[in-house]
């Protein structure tokens, strides 16, 4: 995924959430609809979370270090990780209380009646805009992976944390346009208490299965099952490399891949000759694998393993 795209996904889900926040929050105020607060809290968390993925950005390009040889790219998935918690915390945990306590204390919307609906109708189109602009980017590196192959193995934070977010916002809105319009209809409020708490059980979810992938990235995945065949594929493609005894690797970021692999070369090789291997493999490999940036390769004398052998027990006399 590119950076680009991922940075233009976030600045139109921001963009658009800060101004459905601000609606829904006015119509809070003229309504008292607890959908209304739920839904605005949403897009408040929602904003900050944007915000951190910039952050996070931004700060995974900072230049390695002594103490942090191989950078900062996992910065992004920290800072995505952060959004996990907000969005369950913030976003979740306060919905479903406030949805609990409009069950249990309903009020009808008896003022500004109209403003709810023509806000929510507002901020599904705003919602739209950003999610088709997260569909658009993504398909740009998607391939053939469906939806959900492409939010388990995408690299990169970013893209899967917008798209899930604006997913959970399109459906939440939903719920409260459903919530607010029975309200209306029927002037009982327990139908805005259970439009928050669906936005509430929405959001959890959505932020357990955030914190689930990130969390992966966060310990350390390697490279895909495509990307490690195009490395292998490479390391093998001169004669000079007579196989690979065995081969890890773990992206530091989202750009940028570690490769230690440990490959065979002829016993008669010479020690310039060995250089010049290695320093060709690794050509191969960044031409193969472009984000394979840290590559480390042990030259090694390839020896078959000893087939163990038994006989068979002789009969004494």
């Amino acid at each position: 995924m590119s950076t680009e795209g991922g940075t233009r996904a976030i600045l139109a889900a921001l963009a658009a959430n800060i101004g459905i926040a601000i609606t829904k929050f006015g119509a809070f105020l003229l309504t008292g609809s607890s959908s209304m607060l739920a839904e605005s809290i949403h897009s408040l968390a929602d904003s900050g979370n944007q915000v951190l993925l910039l952050v996070g950005g931004k700060r995974s390009r900072r230049t390695a270090t002594a103490e942090h040889p191989f950078g900062y790219g996992r910065e992004r998935y920290v800072y995505a990780f952060i959004v996990s918690v907000v969005l369950f915390s913030v976003g979740g945990l306060f919905a479903l209380y406030e949805g609990w306590h409009k069950v249990h204390h309903p009020e009808p919307i008896d003022a500004w009646q109209w403003v709810p609906i023509a806000v929510l109708l507002v901020a599904i189109g705003l919602e739209s805009y950003s999610f088709r602009t997260a569909i658009h980017e993504s398909n740009q590196t998607r391939g053939q992976l469906s939806w959900v192959q492409f939010i388990r193995r995408a690299k990169a934070p970013e893209l899967p944390v917008v798209l899930l977010e604006d997913f959970a916002a399109l459906i939440g809105l939903v719920f409260a346009l459903i919530g607010v319009g029975m309200t209306l209809i029927t002037g009982n409020g327990v139908w805005d208490g259970l439009g928050t708490l669906a936005i509430g059980a929405l959001l959890v979810c959505v932020a357990v299965v955030l914190a689930i992938e990130t969390k992966s990235l966060l310990l350390g995945e390697g490279a895909g099952p495509e990307a490690v065949a195009r490395i292998q594929a490479a390391l093998l493609a001169d004669d000079s490399v007579q196989r690979v005894i065995h081969m890890r690797t773990m992206h530091l970021g989202p750009e940028e891949l570690l490769v230690a692999a440990k490959i065979a070369v002829a016993p008669t090789d010479s020690a310039a000759e060995v250089a010049r291997t290695i320093n060709a493999a690794e050509a191969r490999v960044r031409a193969a694998e472009p984000v394979a940036r840290v590559i480390f390769l042990e030259p090694d004398i390839y020896v078959e393993p000893a087939v163990a052998t038994t006989s068979a027990p002789t009969a004494e006399s």
